[in-house]
C-alpha cells in the first residue's frame, strides 16, 4: 500500500478507537455529552448501549490496525477495504438515521482511504 493509503488508514483507525474510548469509557463527562448533546439523564439511560457501539468501534479499529500490520501486500489491502468498507456504510447509515455530520466525520474519511487502495493498487499493477 502506498504512503498516503497507510496515513489514512490509520487516521480512521485511530477516530475509531476514539469513539471507542469516548463511548465506552467516557459516555457520561461532561465534554463528551456536550459533544453528542445528551442530557446526564440521557447518558446514564443510553450507557449499555454506548458501550456496545463503542466496543463494534474497537472491532473496526483492530480490524483497520491489522491491515497496517499485515506484511503481505494484496491481504493488507483486502482486509483494509473490508474494514475501510463496513466504516463507510456505518458512516452513510449514521447519517441517514441520526446526525448527518456522521457522514463526514466517519464515512468522509473511510471513503479517501479506500480510494487510495483501490488506485493505488490498480496503478502499482498498470506499472508492472
Amino acid at each position: 500500500m502506498s504512503k498516503l493509503s497507510k496515513i489514512l488508514i490509520a487516521v480512521v483507525a485511530l477516530e475509531h478507537l476514539l469513539f471507542l474510548v469516548m463511548e465506552m469509557f467516557l459516555w457520561q463527562n461532561p465534554a463528551v455529552m456536550a459533544r453528542f448533546g445528551t442530557t446526564p439523564e440521557f447518558a446514564a439511560q443510553s450507557a449499555a448501549l454506548a458501550m456496545n457501539q463503542g466496543l463494534y468501534n474497537g472491532f473496526l479499529s483492530a480490524g483497520l490496525g491489522w491491515a497496517l500490520l499485515t506484511k503481505d501486500a494484496e491481504r493488507a489491502r483486502s482486509t483494509a477495504r473490508f474494514f475501510l468498507g463496513c466504516v463507510i456504510v456505518a458512516g452513510v447509515f449514521g447519517g441517514l438515521t441520526a446526525k448527518a455530520s456522521i457522514i463526514v466525520i466517519q464515512a468522509v474519511p473511510a471513503l479517501l482511504a479506500f480510494a487510495t487502495t483501490v488506485f493505488g493498487a490498480s496503478r502499482a499493477n498498470g506499472a508492472r
